[in-house]
């Protein structure tokens, strides 16, 4: 095990002093490149983690949540650390994290088995009489099993605060055929890019399947300023899962914003989604501003999306259209006459709708009253296993309509 390993840390707090330490902790990482024996520790840590005992020389509290799977199909292990700010105070400081995991499980076994990961983070001049607390977050990921952490902090001052815990993913018995991107008893860092690009994927021999995807880049909540980072992460999920199937060879992508009214991104006929294109094109999103002009317009968004279907749907020379997002709940739908001028889409179309609290809105949204116009499929993603079913099933239904119209070509006409 020699890959490079690090810590996701954020640091926060109720306290307006905060916002200072956040902007000097926010590039701070540094990562420990060696695993089992060939990891070099300062001998005091060392001794720390080997003694197993909590210490607060430096008072702090440390909660570490279940690890949770995320859409990206990779078990997000965290920690949550709150230190009070007069612990803090005074001239400038630095805290070391420094933590490992180890694999409990006899597959992951062993004395060189353990993962270190590491973090110094510049503090910055702090009033004495300064309130509140810091709160810090970190994380790592993992396959699954049962893991061991050894977890410290220590100060300039060589105050150390340390915590010992077992953190276990698992899948439920339902979800066991679930291909995860991490396998058990292993240990990987928290990706920090969430466009990075796509490792290669083996591609069918037979000819493959070519995918129109149209893609809403919009908060789970319509009225959020910002595009979440955890929805995004979802959205590009949905994106990466389509992109990792085999059977598929050629993808035409459309990123859009419905708000912004903008297509952001549009790629054509590509043999792989480019992921860090899409990332820099979302840079020029700016939601929460107010265009006057999209104001006085009523129905802006509907004309818009009259506009794309028209646009993306015509000619289409690719095995099946899918649409990704989440509830676009215009005021006015796209009308029934509107959507016949669309013409006919002679391939399966699919909606995979991103809601993660479908209870509170179960209605259909406009693009989902479009996709059911066209008589196509919808699919609710909420939690990972819809991610993993959706697609699986969605692309085994392209395969099958392909090969009923290479059949008989009159089909869907």
């Amino acid at each position: 095990m020699g890959n490079s390993l690090g810590s996701a840390v954020r640091i926060g707090s109720y306290s307006w002093v905060l916002l200072c330490l956040f902007v000097s902790l926010a590039d701070a990482q540094i990562f420990l490149n060696s695993t089992g024996k060939n990891a070099r520790l300062v001998g005091t840590d060392e001794a720390v983690l080997e003694a197993g005992d909590p210490r607060t020389d430096l008072p702090c509290s440390v909660v570490h949540p279940k690890p949770i799977l995320g859409f990206d199909l990779r078990f997000h292990a965290r920690y949550e650390v709150t230190v009070p700010m007069k612990e803090l105070a005074g001239s400038e400081n630095l805290l070391s994290i420094l933590f490992r995991v180890t694999p409990l499980d006899a597959a992951g076994k062993g004395s060189d088995s353990a993962t270190y990961f590491v973090q110094k983070l510049r503090v910055p001049s702090i009033e004495e009489e300064a309130k509140g607390d810091a709160f810090l977050e970190g994380s790592f990921d993992v396959g699954e099993g049962k893991f061991k952490v050894e977890w410290l902090m220590r100060d300039r001052a060589e105050r150390v605060c340390s915590d010992y815990w077992e953190a276990e993913a698992t899948l439920p018995a339902k979800d066991r055929e679930m291909n995860l991107m991490i396998p058990p008893a292993r240990i990987a860092i928290t990706e920090p890019e969430q466009f990075r690009d796509e490792p290669p994927v083996a591609r069918q021999a037979v000819p493959g399947l070519q995918v129109k995807v149209l893609v809403n880049f919009a908060p789970q909540n319509s009225r959020s300023a910002t595009l979440q980072p955890f929805d995004t992460s979802a959205l590009v999920s949905i994106l990466r899962s389509i992109s990792r199937d085999p059977r598929i060879a050629r993808f035409s992508v459309v990123a859009f914003n419905m708000h912004d009214q903008k297509v952001l991104y549009k790629a054509e006929n590509s043999e792989k989604i480019d992921f860090p294109a899409i990332g820099k094109a979302l840079e020029a999103l700016k939601l929460g501003t107010v265009d006057l002009a999209r104001l006085a317009n009523k129905h802006g968004e509907t004309e818009f999306l009259e506009g794309l279907l028209k646009t993306e749907l015509a000619s289409l020379h690719t095995d099946a259209v899918i649409f990704a997002g989440p509830k676009a709940l215009l005021e006015q739908n796209v009308s029934q006459d509107a959507l016949r001028g669309v013409g006919p889409v002679n391939m399966p179309v699919f909606y995979m709708n991103y809601n993660l609290t479908p209870q509170t809105s179960p209605w259909r949204d406009s693009i989902g009253h479009a996709v059911k116009f066209l008589r196509g499929i919808e699919y609710t993603i909420s939690r990972p296993r819809d991610l993993w079913y959706s697609v699986s099933e969605m692309v085994s239904q392209i395969v099958k309509q392909r090969t009923v119209r290479a059949a008989n070509p009159t089909v869907g006409q």
